[in-house]
């Protein structure tokens, strides 16, 4: 004879690790104050950083104007569909802890911030492909080669 409540004990776990490592990956990514390793970025410190990345990412690439502005492009893209992830406007820290604020843990508060979050890469998703399918493309064989290498060394941009 199987036991019911060893079928309803392994959905909880998987449920309780589901949501932990859901919290853990999302809160990682969440902001930690305004300071040089993360958090909130003002929309003129945002801009500057991307303008570094543009140069930087085109002086390794040694990209031309067309494929800048595809570059360029496809950070405005990414950019947009980080506000749409942010579109809440509230602390996602303190979004994931009021998660388990109470005596239990809050489902359905949990499932519309998957559903928002979800719904919102969902709507920007095409835009962030196309725009990066046009900035692949616009590379020579050489280029793309590099980007090739860069992706499977995982090493950075810088020196």
């Amino acid at each position: 004879m199987k036991f019911p409540f060893k079928r309803a004990l392994k959905r909880t776990l998987f449920g309780v690790f589901g949501a932990t490592m859901l919290i853990g990956g999302l809160s990682a990514c969440a902001g930690r104050g305004d300071h040089a390793w993360g958090g909130p970025m003002s929309e003129q410190r945002s801009a500057d950083f991307r303008g570094k990345m543009i140069e930087r990412v085109g002086k390794k690439l040694d990209l031309n104007e067309v494929q800048k502005q595809r570059l360029a492009a496809l950070s405005d893209k990414l950019q947009e569909q980080r506000k749409a992830l942010m579109a809440s406007g509230t602390d996602p820290r303190a979004e994931f802890q009021s998660l388990v604020a109470g005596t239990q843990f809050d489902r359905s508060k949990a499932q519309a911030l998957v559903t928002e979050k979800t719904e919102a890469i969902r709507s920007k998703s095409p835009e962030v492909i196309a725009a990066a399918a046009d900035f692949f493309d616009a590379l020579n064989p050489a280029q793309q080669q590099q980007v090739r290498e860069f992706m499977q060394h995982r090493r950075g941009w810088r020196g």
